[in-house]
C-alpha cells in the first residue's frame, strides 16, 4: 500500500517506519529540512531503542522514503497520516493551527479516493472539523479517519508492531477495509481491532491518558500516607497490583507524571469539560496532585537538611521517564529550578537526556553536568533519583 505520514516525531517517524516493515512504501513528510536530511542520513532526532535500525532497514529497501515536498508526497497515495504536532495552547486547549494547515495542503494535492488518518491526539470533533477542510478543497473522495496512537516512549517500536488495541474511528466502510489491511499484519486476532465513531475513538485517547495518570497521582498520594503512617509503599502496590481487577501497571510512586502526553491531554480534556459545563473533578484532582507531587522531594531535603543555600545537590535523572531523551514536563525541570531559587548547588546527569536538558538549562556557577553517576553524587549532600533509570 501508499501511503504517507506527515511529521516525523514519535508518533510519525515510529508509525512510518513500522508501515514500511510490512511491505508498504511510506514517504514521511516534514516542515524541517534539517531534520529530513538528518533521517536520510540514517540520524535519528529522537532516542528510541531500536528506532534506528528499523528506519536504516527500510530506507535499504527504498520502501521508506523522507521529503519536505507534501504536496508531491500526498499524490497517488491511498492512505495519508496526519502526526502533526498539537501542542497545548494558552487557553488549556490543543492547538489545531499545524494539524489544519496540513490538511489543506493534503486536500488540494491529492488525486482520488484518499483514507485521511488522525493519528495526532486532538479534541473530540477535530475529525469533523478536518472532514470539512477537505470538503472545501478538493473534488476528490477524502475520508477522515481517527486512529489514535498508543505508544509509550522507549518502548514505543513494540507497542506498534504488537498492539494490544488498534481504534479505529470511522462510519465510511470503505475508510474501515482500507484500514483494517494496513493493520492486519499487527494484529493475530482481528478483536484487538476496535471500530467505532470518530468523536469515541478521539475521546478514548485522552480518557486512556487521564486514568492512567489517576493511578500515578493516587500511588503517590498513597506512598505520602505510607511514609507517615510507617507503611511500606512497594508492599502496598504489590497487595495492590496483585488483584485482576487493579493490576500491577501504573502503581509505582515517584516524582510525578511528566511528558508530551499527560500533562496536555489533561489539560485538554479540562478545557473541553468547562466549555460543556462538565467538572471533571477526580481528573482536576489528578493534575493539581501531581504539580503538588514535583515539589516534595525538595521539601523533603529541606526537613533534613534545613536551608538548602550552599548545599550540594546530585539530580539523577533528567528525562520525564527512563528510556528517552524527552524532557517535555520532566519533574527535574521543576526540582531543579526550585533548589536554585532556594540557594542549592545542583549536579546533574542523564543517561541520554542531557543536551536537550541543557538546552533549557546550560551550565552555570550552581549548576554543572556530569558524564556518569559516580562523579556526580561525590560530595554531595543529598542526592535526588527523579527518574527511574536501570543503571540508578
Amino acid at each position: 500500500m501508499q501511503v504517507c505520514v506527515i511529521g516525523t516525531g514519535y508518533v510519525g517517524l515510529v508509525a512510518g517506519a513500522a508501515f514500511a516493515d510490512f511491505g508498504n512504501t511510506v514517504h514521511c513528510v516534514d516542515i524541517d529540512e534539517k531534520k529530513i536530511q538528518m533521517l536520510w542520513k540514517g540520524e535519528i532526532p529522537i532516542y528510541e531503542p531500536g528506532l534506528d535500525v528499523m528506519v536504516a532497514r527500510n530506507v535499504e529497501k527504498k520502501r521508506l522514503i523522507f521529503s519536505t515536498n507534501l504536496s508531491e508526497a500526498v499524490k497517488n497515495v491511498q492512505v495519508v497520516f496526519l502526526a502533526v504536532g498539537t501542542p497545548q495552547g494558552d487557553d488549556g486547549n490543543a492547538d489545531l493551527s499545524a494539524l489544519k494547515a496540513a490538511a489543506e495542503v493534503v486536500a488540494k494535492n491529492i488525486n482520488g479516493f484518499t483514507v485521511i488518518v488522525d493519528k495526532s491526539t486532538v479534541p473530540v470533533g477535530t475529525a469533523d472539523i478536518i472532514q470539512d477542510i477537505f470538503n472545501r478543497n478538493t473534488e476528490h473522495e477524502a475520508v477522515v479517519v481517527s486512529n489514535p496512537e498508543f505508544l509509550k516512549e522507549g518502548d514505543a517500536i513494540n507497542d506498534f508492531m504488537r498492539p494490544e488495541r488498534v481504534v479505529i474511528g470511522t462510519h465510511d466502510e470503505r475508510a474501515r477495509s482500507v484500514m483494517h489491511e494496513l493493520y492486519q499484519p499487527f494484529v493475530r486476532s482481528r478483536e484487538r481491532i476496535i471500530d467505532m465513531d470518530t468523536r469515541s475513538a478521539e475521546l478514548t485517547k485522552y480518557a486512556s491518558n487521564a486514568f492512567l495518570a489517576t493511578r500515578i497521582s493516587f500511588m503517590n498520594n498513597v506512598a505520602r500516607l505510607c511514609e507517615i503512617v510507617g507503611a511500606d509503599v512497594e508492599l502496598v502496590r504489590k497487595g495492590m497490583g496483585s488483584d485482576s481487577r487493579i493490576g500491577p501497571k501504573f502503581l509505582y510512586a515517584g516524582t510525578g507524571y511528566g511528558g508530551s502526553c499527560f500533562p496536555k491531554d489533561i489539560s485538554a480534556l479540562l478545557y473541553l469539560s468547562h466549555q460543556v459545563d462538565q467538572f471533571l473533578d477526580v481528573v482536576e484532582a489528578t493534575s493539581s496532585s501531581n504539580e503538588r507531587q514535583k515539589r516534595i522531594l525538595v521539601e523533603k531535603m529541606e526537613r533534613r537538611l534545613g536551608d538548602l543555600k550552599g548545599k550540594v545537590v546530585a539530580v539523577l535523572g533528567l528525562a520525564f521517564k527512563p528510556n528517552t531523551d524527552d524532557i517535555r514536563e520532566a519533574p527535574a525541570k521543576v526540582i531543579v529550578e526550585l533548589l536554585e531559587q532556594k540557594g542549592a548547588i545542583v549536579r546533574a546527569y542523564d543517561p541520554v537526556a542531557m543536551d536537550n536538558f541543557k538546552a533549557s538549562f546550560p551550565a552555570s556557577a550552581n549548576r554543572t553536568y556530569f558524564d556518569n553517576l559516580y562523579d556526580t553524587v561525590e560530595g554531595a549532600d543529598a542526592t535526588c533519583l527523579v527518574t527511574e533509570w536501570h543503571e540508578f
